[in-house]
């Protein structure tokens, strides 16, 4: 099974009282919760691609999480990825990349730390006209700036154009913020992803 997450930032402080306003008393309780809500869900054989801020605390500490944390890791790196040049922080993961098109159940699946508005096969349909490639991206969390991708994707949605079979349908922007916040700090599959997305946008 793969799963994706974003902006866990373990260690951050500030992140409780700003910005997030993380509902903890302290990054220790946040840490705790956090690793918790991951190793009910990823087995050790399961894969986690983790979209960019891992861990906001020292080398040593995140050594010390990503030894804790179940499944094969792989990192697209984020602006707080501090330690990609780490040789033992590097030998966790089984890559270290800023961006990636992977396969998934049957979807081209673009990941980037930054959202990315016009993504590669953006525009690919299947058979029956359902979207076939998603966006997955994080660095925004929930603030104005995921606000005003919030609106660009509902406007995007309401456009149409004619396509090369000569059918009128409406634009596909599959972008999807994998917050850990939005998912209660909890790796979801890409097919749990779509339908968090959609709950949350509602």
């Amino acid at each position: 099974m793969r799963y994706y997450i974003a902006d866990c930032h373990f260690f951050h402080r500030s992140l409780l009282t700003k910005m997030d306003c993380r509902p903890f008393d302290d990054v220790l309780q946040m840490n705790e919760v956090m690793i918790a809500a991951w190793n009910r869900k990823v087995r050790t054989n399961d894969e986690v691609v983790i979209i960019g801020d891992l861990s906001y605390g020292t080398l040593d500490e995140t050594l010390d999480l990503l030894n804790k944390l179940n499944g094969h890791l792989y990192l697209i790196k984020g602006n707080h990825d501090n330690y990609v040049k780490d040789l033992e922080f590097a030998s966790r993961f089984e890559w270290i990349r800023d961006y990636v098109e992977l396969n998934d159940n049957k979807r081209k699946i673009v990941i980037s730390h930054y959202p990315i508005v016009c993504y590669n096969g953006q525009y690919r349909l299947d058979e029956n006209g359902i979207p076939k490639t998603y966006m997955l991206y994080g660095h925004v969390h929930n603030t104005m700036d995921e606000e005003i991708l919030n609106d660009y994707i509902k406007k995007v949605r309401l456009i149409k154009r004619v396509g090369p079979d000569g059918i009128e349908r409406h634009i596909p922007c599959q972008m999807i913020n994998c917050f850990c916040m939005f998912s209660n700090y909890e790796p979801l599959t890409i097919e749990e992803w779509i339908i968090n997305d959609r709950l949350r946008r509602k």
